[in-house]
């Protein structure tokens, strides 16, 4: 009677630990279908009308469709983006929340000793390569980046980088640096606020992406002086690079995003998908192509070592230059 019982209490225990396995192969491939079934917010350390704002403000609606859910972009400005790296990290890794990856974070988790960095952000993916240029207002007396440099040097320059850690601000520096310029770069919390003032007349360059800008050149406000970049883009033809003006310096910046710390599967799968058809969309593709951005998809597992690769690379020439020690 005894050994009956025992062997019913196996038997049903057995049913038992195999219905909770099959409930939680149920569960499990519920959640891959239906993420995101809320809310998520993509964080940017970009004040409203910076680069990283407008980027992701203008995409969004065309992502949307391929993600779903509700998609919203919140501005986390402060401390050159370390107020929205731990604002991230600190985060439940449950998809509901990302940081907008730009170069930014990497400078400044190496130059101000933050509490939150990019290690504690996991890559999830990257989706485009984003040109950067260098501008004056219309109606400046600089007609080209020579005449930029020669000012600099029979006198005192002021150029302008949207953060003080920043992939801009690193190409000023570089600029000085091979040019044996005297300038002094003047850093903001977004390309927004650098933008006024080189409208106003206190800056006489600044440096940013085509889309941070495109309103005011399509307004005829602004000039651009050259790219800092290897080619000339599409949408301004007549506008030679850094190189062809004689300064060899060309830079590009990446736009993805990474989230806290294990970040779950099915999340990163979801996210693979609708990034490779976002970049495919004809219809954002006509955007983003006028915009000038470049399509520049990376996976998971390559963008985890794309982002270390790029912040060795970047504390290498840090310390080069003697910015850190």
């Amino acid at each position: 009677m005894a050994e009956r019982l025992v062997s019913q209490w196996i038997w049903f225990g057995s049913i038992a630990l195999a219905a909770g396995m099959a409930g939680a192969t149920v569960a499990a491939a519920n959640a891959a279908e239906t993420y995101p079934s809320g809310v998520v917010t993509v964080v940017t350390h970009s004040s409203p009308g910076g680069g990283s704002d407008v980027f992701w403000r203008e995409m969004i609606p065309h992502l949307q469709p391929h993600l779903g859910g509700k998609l919203i972009v919140q501005n986390v400005t402060g401390g050159s983006g370390a107020k929205a790296v731990a604002t991230v990290a600190d985060a439940t890794p449950d998809g509901s929340m990302f940081y907008a990856t730009t170069p930014t974070y990497i400078y400044t988790s190496l130059l101000a000793n933050p509490t939150k960095t990019y290690k504690d952000l996991e890559p999830l993916v990257n989706l485009f390569y984003d040109p950067e240029v260098i501008y004056t207002a219309a109606d400046s007396k600089f007609s080209d980046l020579k005449s930029v440099i020669a000012e600099a040097k029979s006198g005192r320059g002021k150029w302008g980088a949207a953060n003080p850690a920043s992939l801009e601000r690193e190409a000023l520096e570089e600029i000085k640096a091979a040019t044996g310029a005297n300038a002094s770069i003047v850093t903001f919390e977004g390309g927004g606020d650098m933008l006024l003032n080189v409208l106003n007349g206190s800056l006489d360059i600044g440096v940013g992406e085509v889309e941070e800008i495109r309103s005011q050149l399509d307004a005829k406000k602004l000039r651009v002086l050259a790219v800092i970049g290897d080619n000339r883009l599409d949408l301004l033809p007549d506008v030679p690079t850094a190189k062809e003006e004689g300064v060899d310096v060309s830079v590009v910046k990446f736009r993805g995003l990474a989230g806290p710390k294990n970040l779950p599967p099915e999340v990163i799968s979801a996210w693979e998908k609708a990034a490779q058809e976002l970049v495919a969309d004809p219809d954002y593709k006509k955007i983003y192509e006028a915009n000038n951005l470049q399509p520049g998809y990376i996976a998971h597992d390559r963008y985890v070592k794309f982002i270390d690769d790029f912040a060795q690379k970047t504390e290498g020439f840090l310390k080069e230059s003697g910015v850190v020690k």
